[in-house]
């Protein structure tokens, strides 16, 4: 008697991209995507209070910087086993590095191009996924200094908290600010907004 086996034929390894290759990159549609260790990983919609305090602070910065330096959908190569990018909720990029990203077909900022001046990301209200949250205060933390980032934001409405870090020696020193507390911006000293006025950002 014969005995059948289900025989299953492995599956392929997705394939990884390069940052050329994701560079040139188009499936046609408006989805938003991030390359992590060379495979693309769809980054899904913006949750509102990720737009609303991006929005918020865009416009703050734009009292000190030209509306072409501050920026929302640029993305930034960073470093990793594989090819790999971040989508940033907000991106300050110096004039130099405006200049390299002018004319590009993917607002996206390589190794060869001047690092942004400021980094901001927003921890999602929703976003309670401890892997997910590790992502902005551990994973980006190290990939951002790397870069040599001077200045980076965890905005953090979950937390109650914004973190702002300054590069000092290849890493990041952070200050917390809570509440009525005056952030401290060492890209902008000027600056007069509180904590609970980005964290509370909206009508």
């Amino acid at each position: 008697m014969t005995i059948s086996r289900n025989q299953s034929t492995p599956k392929a390894a997705p394939k990884r991209m390069t940052l050329e290759e994701y560079l040139n990159y188009d499936d046609g549609t408006d989805t938003r995507y991030e390359l992590r260790d060379g495979l693309l990983v769809d980054m899904g919609a913006e949750s509102d209070i990720n737009v609303v305090i991006g929005s918020l602070l865009f416009s703050i910065f734009l009292q000190w910087v030209p509306y072409y330096c501050v920026r929302r959908g640029t993305e930034i190569a960073v470093s990793g086993s594989a090819a790999n990018t971040r989508y940033p909720d907000l991106v300050v990029v110096t004039e130099a590095g405006a200049a390299a990203l002018a004319g590009q077909q993917r607002s996206l900022i390589t190794f060869e191009m001047p690092a942004p001046a400021l980094v901001v990301e927003v921890v999602s209200n929703s976003d309670t996924n401890q892997r997910s949250r590790d992502r902005d205060y551990i994973d980006k933390r190290r990939e951002y200094a790397k870069r040599e980032i001077p200045e980076y934001w965890i905005v953090d409405p979950v937390a109650a908290v914004v973190l702002v870090l300054k590069l000092v020696n290849q890493d990041y020193q952070e200050q917390r600010f809570r509440g009525d507390e005056r952030l401290v911006s060492p890209a902008f000293p000027e600056l007069t907004l509180s904590a609970k006025q980005v964290l509370e950002a909206g009508p």
